[in-house]
C-alpha cells in the first residue's frame, strides 16, 4: 500500500482509495483534450443535425445547461440535448397527472415520463443526448472517465463528508464505473451507485479508465440499463 493510499470504511465495506500521481492527471488531461477535440470534429455534422431537429420539436432552446458538481466540489454546466418539451418544468400540470407529479416530486424521476419527447426518448436510450459534453470534457470540466456528474441534492443527500472528500479527487466523467457495472439498475436507495461511485477511486488507472471507455461503447450498444 502507498503510504498515501487510505482505507475508507463506508456502508459497512472498507475501500482502498488509491492515491494517483501528477503524471496520471497530466496524461488524462492530455488524453481527455485530444481525443474530445478529434470527436468534435467527427461528430460536428451529427450534432448539427441533432440540434436542428430538436429545435422543431421541443419548440424551445434544443440544448441546456444542467447544473453539477465538478471537482472540488465545485459547480459546472453540463451540457446535454434538450429531451423534453420546452415548458415541461414551467408547466408541470400540462404534463403529469397528480400520482405522476407526487412520485417526481419524490425521485425527481418518472419510470415513463409523458414530458419526453419521442425523439428525445430516441437520444436518452442511445444516449445521444450527451454528445454535447464532448465540448465540457475539451474545457476540462470534465473527463471521459470518472463518477457520473451529480446534483448538488444527490450529493448532498447520499455521500457523507469524507465520501464527498473522495469524489471530488477526480473530474466528473462521460462514463464510468457505475456507469459499466449497472448504470440505472444499480440506484441510490439501495445504496449500490454509491458504492459503484466509490470503488473507482480504488481501481483507477490509464488501463482502467481506457477498459471503461472500451466497455462503455458495448453498453450503449446493448442499450444495456439505458432509460
Amino acid at each position: 500500500m502507498n503510504k498515501k493510499d487510505y482505507l475508507l470504511e463506508t456502508r459497512d465495506q472498507k475501500i482502498l482509495i488509491k492515491h494517483k500521481c501528477f503524471l496520471y492527471f497530466f496524461i488524462k488531461a492530455f488524453f481527455d483534450i485530444f481525443v474530445s477535440f478529434i470527436s468534435i470534429i467527427i461528430f460536428l455534422p451529427l450534432m448539427i443535425i441533432i440540434f436542428l431537429v430538436n429545435l422543431f420539436i421541443t419548440k424551445g432552446h434544443p440544448v441546456f445547461l444542467d447544473k453539477r458538481i465538478g471537482k472540488k466540489g465545485k459547480v459546472i454546466n453540463v451540457i446535454k440535448y434538450r429531451t423534453m418539451y420546452y415548458d415541461a418544468e414551467s408547466n408541470i400540470d400540462k404534463y403529469l397527472s397528480s400520482e405522476q407529479k407526487e412520485e417526481w416530486m419524490k425521485n425527481r424521476k418518472l419510470s415513463d415520463d409523458p414530458r419526453i419527447t419521442k425523439f428525445g426518448n430516441i437520444l436518452r436510450k442511445s444516449s445521444l443526448d450527451e454528445l454535447p459534453q464532448l465540448f465540457n470534457i475539451f474545457v476540462l470540466s470534465m473527463s471521459f472517465v470518472g463518477p457520473r456528474p451529480m446534483s448538488k441534492r444527490e450529493v448532498d443527500n447520499e455521500f457523507s463528508e469524507e465520501e464527498r472528500r473522495v469524489l471530488f479527487d477526480a473530474r466528473p466523467g462521460l462514463t464510468g464505473y457505475w456507469q459499466t457495472h449497472g448504470r440505472n439498475n444499480a440506484q441510490f436507495d439501495n445504496g449500490r451507485r454509491q458504492l459503484l461511485e466509490l470503488e473507482y477511486f480504488s481501481k483507477r488507472n490509464l488501463l482502467f479508465d481506457l477498459g471503461i471507455i472500451f466497455k462503455t461503447i458495448g453498453v450503449v450498444i446493448k442499450r444495456d440499463g439505458a432509460k
